[in-house]
């Protein structure tokens, strides 16, 4: 009996440690009710609440803040700026950020004249204020927000001209150059060569090659897995994309080559390609190719979702791209490449037209799920399909929030100092794998917010199946121009499947910097719960059997005992 209860123990944590789950589930209803339609612009904890809130154009010139919220629908659209507010024009990009240094969430917008199809913008920010929005402008081209000047109060990085690009401060304007930003342009704010400050290293790249005909958004991201960023880009040998391709090499390497990681477009019979840019239409923003990067199976290496269109028809869907080690002799400078995942039903099964996908951890639990925008037919705006990651595996994570550190529990007005969008902080950890090998691993915080880039505000990194402890984490934000010490501060011994915020203040003593860690226990935690559990529940079974089996065994016995004095008494 006992070795049949081991037998269930047994049986029960294998169950958990093998279960693999990679469908994704539909949940849009639990998150939106009936409002899932309107254009998801950006990511960003609005109310201070340790939540992430989803930021919505609708009709092109209203935005829609909907705040998450513990019971269903999960997220409630609570802050409105409607568009009388804007007058005739068109919203074509979304920043959160705190651009006043309040420590209180602000939003950035970029809109342009509904009457013209023009990639002038102009900016105004809307100034948080306890929860509320007032009103400030200023004019300014398409824009990428960062902390140039180490203050971590995010400034502007555009053009004021056709042919002069700058760093755009509230009070005024620096940096001018007389290089001309591309548009749709790929601009970054990023950490390129491990000194832990982005942007203090200024490098202009040299395409694969001149005859590509359409060039995508430049991606940032540790691809391989060796703690230092990689540049992905995506592009078109062809005008109609119908030969596409997605390119890597090394930015902190001026004689790495361009290797091809992706080259194979072709689904059976079927050849897709990437989608080329359009100018924008009824409900629809340009979208320039773009890779949206997450690690959606947390095996350490991030993987992308990109929007493909079926070259010789009119089907046009989203596709995950996972990240696997290289196969072919064309990736092997980079020794990893992506692999299509055409057979996602889940994905293939969404309805109309995908404009746009991303990921987005829904549930806050660290797994990273999905959302996707479609153009149906007879609709004005985008339908909003949000996809729960369904993957379970014995794989853990660690979730970084790096905050402004402008006030740590002094803030100003009594303001939570835990809801501001921040970009520029780097992350690294290294750890040991199950096998024993050294294993690190890096990522930007926000390196990209122009043209709906879709960055999240936080830090998901996959630790693959080794649940050791991260031996060091390493978290460093951007400095003053001129001033040589590196603002960078470790941590060790950080619990996987864990959410730390890190609050560097002051920022020019990274010793006094404070790091709070949640703990998120993964489902493998919960089932084996259950299967302890289970197993008590059936030990007390045992032991409630013999008990009974005791007492009936006594009782037996009493009887004898009175029978046998009975006759002695005759």
């Amino acid at each position: 009996m006992w070795r049949r209860g081991v037998f269930v123990l047994t049986f029960v944590v294998c169950l958990s440690g093998q279960l693999r789950v990679r469908a994704l589930q539909d949940v849009t209803t639990d998150l939106f009710g009936s409002e899932f339609h309107g254009t998801v612009a950006a990511f960003g904890d609005f109310n201070s609440d340790k939540q992430t809130d989803i930021f919505i154009i609708r009709q092109q010139s209203e935005l829609v803040i909907f705040l998450a919220d513990l019971t269903a629908p999960y997220f409630k659209p609570k802050v409105h700026l409607p568009k009388d507010l804007f007058g005739n024009v068109v919203i074509d990009g979304v920043v959160p950020g705190d651009f006043d240094g309040d420590s209180q969430m602000d939003v950035l917008l970029t809109t342009h004249p509904n009457s013209q199809n023009t990639d002038h913008s102009r900016v105004t920010i809307f100034w948080g204020n306890n929860q509320t929005l007032g009103r400030y402008a200023f004019g300014c081209l398409p824009c990428v927000h960062c902390s140039f000047d180490g203050d971590m109060i995010p400034d502007v990085f555009g053009s004021t001209s056709g042919t002069v690009t700058e760093v755009c401060y509230l009070k005024g304007s620096v940096l001018h150059s007389s290089k001309q930003i591309r548009i749709p342009h790929s601009n970054a704010f990023v950490d390129l060569n491990r000194d832990f400050t982005a942007g203090k290293l200024m490098l202009v790249f040299h395409y694969p090659r001149s005859d590509f005909k359409v060039l995508g958004q430049s991606a940032f991201v540790d691809f391989d897995g060796d703690g230092s960023q990689d540049h992905l880009l995506p592009v078109c040998m062809d005008d109609t994309c119908k030969r596409s391709a997605i390119y890597l090499t090394k930015p902190g390497d001026s004689q790495a080559p361009w290797t091809p990681i992706l080259a194979d477009f072709q689904m059976r019979d079927t050849l897709w390609g990437f989608v080329p840019p359009t100018a924008p239409s009824a409900g629809v923003p340009r979208m320039p190719i773009t890779l949206h990067l997450g690690d959606y199976n947390l095996d350490g290496f991030p993987d992308a979702l990109a929007i493909l269109r079926n070259t010789s028809g009119s089907a046009q869907q989203a596709f995950l791209l996972e990240n696997v080690p290289c196969s072919n002799a064309s990736c092997r400078e980079a020794g990893r490449m992506f692999r299509v995942h055409w057979d996602q039903s889940d994905l293939s099964s969404v309805t109309g037209a995908a404009v746009a996908a991303t990921f987005f951890d829904i549930y806050e639990d660290g797994i990273l799920d999905m959302i996707v925008l479609s153009k149906e037919v007879g609709k004005e705006e985008l339908t909003i399909h949000a996809l729960k990651n369904n993957f379970e595996a014995d794989a853990y994570f660690v979730k970084v929030i790096v905050l402004s550190g402008l006030c740590s529990n002094d803030c100003p007005g009594k303001v939570k100092p835990f809801g501001v969008n921040q970009p520029g902080p780097y992350v690294m950890y290294t750890s040991v794998d199950s096998n024993g090998y050294l294993k690190n691993a890096s990522a930007g915080q926000l390196s990209q917010s122009a043209h709906l880039s879709l960055q999240l505000p936080y830090t998901v990194l996959g630790l693959g199946r080794s649940a050791n402890f991260l031996d060091h984490l390493y978290v460093g934000i951007p400095r003053p121009s001129g001033d040589g010490v590196v603002r960078k501060q470790e941590w060790t011994a950080i619990i996987p499947n864990s959410q730390l915020i890190v609050i560097p203040y002051p920022h020019d003593d990274p010793r006094s910097w404070s790091a709070k860690l949640y703990l998120t226990p993964s489902n493998i935690v919960l089932l084996t719960a259950i299967a302890l559990i289970g197993v008590c529940i059936f030990i007390l079974v045992i032991i409630g059997i013999l008990h009974w089996q005791e007492k009936k065994a006594d009782d037996r016995e009493k009887r004898q005992e009175a029978h046998r004095f009975h006759f002695d008494a005759m």
